[in-house]
């Protein structure tokens, strides 16, 4: 199978993240006008999310714990600059993302792209699904294999497009949604995507059905 079918698709804004959106704008609102306590209902929403996009691109827990609890430390003390242009959900993306690009650069720390929490049931195994029809101990075998060699090819890319790849393979964020996070465009997203894809097909062509 072509890894393009895996790395090509765009995810619509659905009329349920829009209702997302309108629903935590209600609650940044509760907390801009002095209910501070309300921040603690965003921080049940989405720290796990949180949680899982940092430790995709750091792959270090004790890194990920403070540098989740950093990036909601800095949205609570910027949650008056949050207009509402865009979700909150993309705002406090944003904010994960640069303090682990920050973090990252900073410590010069490679990145590991970690099949960790997908499991068979788990709808983000596509990428893995695309790759190998194993299944069973075969499969978990085979799995880790996947994993150093995704690895070994990842590390040959920018961390921007590390950053791009994992951002839309293992937390299924649409173009758009990346573009935002990145604050970059579009079209550059698209094309990080591509060279991406161009060497993790090259690398992995032993792997593709």
């Amino acid at each position: 199978m072509d890894l393009t079918k895996v790395i090509s698709k765009t995810l619509a804004t659905t009329p349920e993240r829009q209702l997302e959106a309108d629903a935590d704008w209600e609650v940044v609102k509760k907390v801009q006008a002095g209910d501070v306590a309300a921040f603690d209902k965003l921080i049940l929403k989405y720290r796990e999310r949180v949680y899982s996009i940092i430790y995709n691109l750091c792959a270090n827990r004790e890194d990920t714990a403070d540098l989740t609890q950093c990036t909601f430390i800095k949205a609570f003390q910027s949650i008056n600059r949050f207009q509402g242009q865009a979700s909150f959900f993309t705002w406090l993306y944003r904010i994960a993302v640069n303090a682990t690009l920050t973090h990252l650069r900073k410590n010069k720390l490679r990145t590991f792209f970690s099949f960790e929490r997908i499991t068979e049931e788990d709808k983000s195994s596509e990428i893995i699904e695309a790759l190998t029809d194993r299944t069973g101990a075969d499969r978990e075998t085979f799995v880790k294999e996947l994993q150093e060699k995704l690895n070994e090819a990842l590390q040959k890319l920018s961390i921007n497009h590390r950053m791009v790849v994992t951002l839309f393979e293992i937390d299924g964020l649409s173009h758009n949604e990346i573009a935002e996070i990145m604050n970059c465009s579009v079209g550059t997203v698209r094309s990080r995507l591509h060279y991406a894809k161009q060497l993790l097909q090259a690398e992995l062509q032993s792997y593709l059905r």
